[in-house]
């Protein structure tokens, strides 16, 4: 397989103490890599690197073979908190054609195709119904539909999501996840969560990340793995969904 995106030897600080030491990580196209770790560990560090939002202090990487200030155009990213104030007057669907912008023409507004891709994944975010509400209106799970739909609407072929499930309940969890299921048939996907347990049912491999990266297939990750990785006695809990 190929590696769309390739850290290698990276070390980040931002001034003070080492955020992220050593660390390598080739993310495969087509995979469904999970990002886990305790708070402050550098989950988020490491996709703002991949993103191109932050240099390396040591080491490279590269996001389709080139730097990611310029690969991270093949990037839809979902982050935890919305950069923007909810109570912004701004729609649902104009949100969504938001993440057309770098696609679209330069003049004359947006075209017929940014308004076909835009419906297409507000269909899939189920997020259509609601594309005349503004973003203050909405709940935190119709919020994050709306956030992946503008994600999506760059037709990515790299999915990042920076803990996409914080703040909503179990239910609307699983609905996310499973939608995450059927895009990852085209994108590449890589989720940071601080639920091991339950997004092992979906990645094809689980990054472990508290300053140095250690990757396991999801069968490989046991009680021990997690006491290691968040530190003090944790109990893993099987369980499905019937």
């Amino acid at each position: 397989m190929t590696a769309v995106i390739s850290v290698k030897d990276v070390t980040f600080s931002y001034g003070g103490p080492v955020v992220l030491e050593d660390v390598h990580l080739d993310v495969e196209d087509g995979e469904f890599l999970g990002v886990v770790g305790p708070n402050a560990g550098g989950k988020s560090t490491l996709l703002r690197l991949m993103l191109g939002l932050l240099e390396p202090t040591t080491g490279s990487i590269e996001v389709g073979g080139r730097d990611p200030s310029e690969g991270s155009r093949a990037i839809g990213y979902v982050p935890q908190y919305p950069p923007f104030a909810r109570d912004f007057p701004i729609t649902v669907e104009q949100t969504v054609l938001l993440g057309r912008l770098g696609t679209a023409r330069a003049l004359g507004g947006y075209s017929r195709r940014d308004r076909d891709v835009a419906n297409r994944v507000m269909t899939e975010t189920e997020s259509l119904n609601i594309r005349g509400r503004r973003l203050n209106t909405l709940s935190g799970g119709q919020l994050q539909r709306v956030l992946l739909a503008r994600a999506l609407a760059s037709e990515p072929k790299i999915l990042m999501l920076d803990e996409p499930t914080a703040n909503i309940d179990v239910r609307m969890e699983s609905d996310i996840y499973e939608l995450l299921r059927n895009l990852n048939q085209r994108a590449t996907i890589i989720v940071v969560s601080h639920d091991i347990g339950f997004i092992s049912q979906y990645v094809g491999r689980v990054a472990c990340v508290n300053r140095t990266l250690i990757c396991h297939a999801t069968l490989a990750i046991d009680g021990k793995v997690i006491q290691e990785l968040y530190g003090g006695d944790v109990h893993m809990v099987e369980h499905s969904h019937g």
